[in-house]
């Protein structure tokens, strides 16, 4: 039997990474969570691994694209390829294991059954949760969380998390095609976006742990874009921008 959930995983470059993930996250027991790898045309052959997983383990499903084209696209990719295959509960998580598996649980939890709408494994929930990341960055991600606080009234305190769970009404409310971010600011858009719906977000702790095998992604300019992308949002949000006004479930369901 199919799952009610999936796990979307992101990769460029994650051949160290993407087995060992994939393994883990079909071995939890207690729930059972099918996988969805948007593969961005990986020169390490991270595609060509998980198209021999997908082959013998009907759980795994993969998407190619033709070249890096950006966290938040693949994503969105990912999130109508979800709704079409008919999921209830949609999750985003890193290749990287800087998400834990085992909180996928909580996370699925935290929907399912304790009124969530939005479940966001949070690293600065209880504190600052964050392991093996150079000073600065910890420093940078924690104000900008507190920033994005501050200039939206998003009542989040994690507000760059890129784990989190989808109740499925949430995505088929939002226009996907007009989320703008790539990168950081993708994770608040989306957030925001929900949170101006109407949307009930729950924050979920966690412990995040900095990649041990591979390279990071992040870079000044996906910063740069959520700086200025969180005040493009406040100002829409402020000129009653429809972005923030639910689609028709009629619609969605006729696309």
């Amino acid at each position: 039997m199919r799952s009610d959930s999936v796990v979307i995983i992101p990769t460029y470059n994650e051949k160290e990474n993407i087995e060992k993930m994939i393994e883990t996250v079909l071995g939890i027991e207690e729930h059972s969570f099918d996988m969805l790898i948007i593969d961005d045309n990986s020169p390490d052959g991270t595609g060509d691994i998980v198209d021999a997983i997908a082959s013998r383990e009907p759980r795994v499903n993969v998407l190619h694209r033709t070249g890096k084209l950006g966290l938040g696209t693949a994503y969105i990719t990912g999130f109508k390829w979800a709704l079409e295959q008919g999921y209830e509960f949609i999750i985003e998580m890193d290749a990287d294991f800087s998400h834990p598996p085992r909180k996928l649980l909580e996370l699925h939890e935290a929907c399912a059954h304790q009124g969530a709408d939005v479940a966001v494994g949070s690293r600065y929930l209880t504190g600052v949760n964050v392991v093996n990341w150079p000073m600065g960055r910890v420093l940078m991600s924690y104000y900008a969380s507190a920033y994005v606080r501050i200039v939206t009234g998003l009542k989040v305190r994690d507000t760059t998390a890129g784990f989190v769970c989808y109740r499925r009404e949430v995505l088929e409310a939002i226009n996907l095609d007009s989320i703008e971010f790539k990168g950081y600011a993708f994770q608040i858009e989306m957030k925001f976006t929900a949170y101006r719906m109407g949307f009930k977000i729950k924050e979920v702790p966690i412990v995040f742990v900095n990649r041990v095998l591979g390279t990071s992604k992040m870079n000044s300019s996906i910063f740069g874009e959520a700086v200025f992308g969180v005040m493009k949002l406040r100002f829409e949000a402020i000129f009653g921008s429809k972005k923030f006004k639910r689609r028709d479930k009629q619609l969605t369901a006729s696309k």
